[in-house]
């Protein structure tokens, strides 16, 4: 086990290296001068120098990555070349709070919905259920979030804003998901419902599908029969054994979906005007903000990283058979 986090860690540790100095590399050769941008382009060309000198953009390309990196894994990540300057710690890590509080709910809804749904389509193969679960889900999948997010807003929240039970429950279903600052978890829960349930039907198909095939592979194995014939009850070889390996693939679409969860729903929090990660990061693309680009992708891979590690850990738990040496 120790063998085994060792070797995780290290290759956590030089992940992080490469994808630190892609990103780097990869702001800088964006098109346009930051400077420039700032200012706009009535500015002199001292004006730009001048910002170029106090943004530290006129140090060589090996200067700038070497103090970028050391600040930042040592936990200060810098000011915004915006205006006002701000800290980007404390900027990250509340839009990455609000991003999490949605990624959560979206799992603690949709990871039992899809598993119940696997399970179900898995033991009733090629019958009207599994039929009509696969249909149902992968038809939902199929349309890109915009178009849920927006028929949602239409017919879900609008529709319910007119409910006499809507007004005397406070509109639980805003058409906007705007969340104030430090507002806490109960105060932005009515915002994060139609989200959640957006990222929910985008999500839920791959879970479904991956579930389902597992229970169909381990109904045909041996150990199945045999515990029948024991005398097992068939509900309790189901739920101990055909449940538990067929879970084994499904934890690493869970994991992997923690990343996008948690920055790949841009197109979500746009619809919504949701203030998460995945909008900040295009805030800082549009304003060619680099350090605040910079710092919201590598946070955004650190997440994922201890996201994977978590899945590894628990495929062991699912499956001792899986050997961490």
């Amino acid at each position: 086990m120790i063998r085994f986090l060792l070797r995780r860690l290290a290759f956590f540790i030089f992940t992080l290296f490469l994808t630190s100095l892609l990103i780097f590399l990869l702001t800088r050769v964006l098109p346009g001068d930051v400077a420039r941008v700032l200012l706009g382009r009535e500015a002199s060309e001292a004006q730009v120098a001048a910002v170029r000198e106090e943004l530290g953009l006129d140090q060589p390309l090996v200067v700038q990555y070497v103090e970028w990196v050391g600040s930042f894994f040592a936990g200060d990540l810098g000011q915004t070349f915006s205006r006002p300057r701000q800290d980007i710690g404390p900027l990250v890590a509340s839009r990455l709070v609000n991003s999490g509080r949605l990624a959560l709910l979206t799992l603690v809804i949709s990871v039992p919905l899809s598993i119940g749904l696997g399970l179900l389509a898995g033991l009733t193969e090629n019958r009207a259920p599994d039929s009509v679960i696969s249909v149902l889900t992968l038809s939902v999948a199929s349309l890109p979030e915009f178009v849920t997010g927006l028929f949602l807003i239409n017919v879900v929240a609008l529709a319910w804003a007119n409910n006499p039970l809507a007004r005397a429950l406070g509109w639980w279903f805003p058409p906007s998901s705007a969340v104030a600052a430090g507002a806490s978890f109960a105060e932005a829960l009515p915002a994060l419902w139609l989200p959640a349930l957006t990222a929910t039907l985008v999500l839920m198909a791959y879970i479904v599908r991956l579930t389902r095939a597992g229970v169909i592979e381990e109904l045909k194995r041996d150990y199945v029969t045999m515990a029948v014939l024991k005398g097992l009850p068939y509900r309790t070889v189901v739920v101990k054994h055909v449940l538990r390996n067929a879970l084994i693939p499904t934890v690493t679409v869970i994991a992997t979906s923690t990343g996008w969860l948690l920055s790949g729903l841009i197109v979500i929090e746009y619809v919504y005007s949701y203030p998460g990660i995945g909008r900040l990061l295009i805030f800082g693309i549009e304003n060619r903000d680099l350090p605040l680009i910079q710092a919201v992708v590598m946070v955004t891979v650190v997440v994922i990283l201890v996201a994977n590690l978590a899945a590894d850990l628990l495929y062991a738990a699912l499956n001792p058979r899986i050997s961490l040496e």
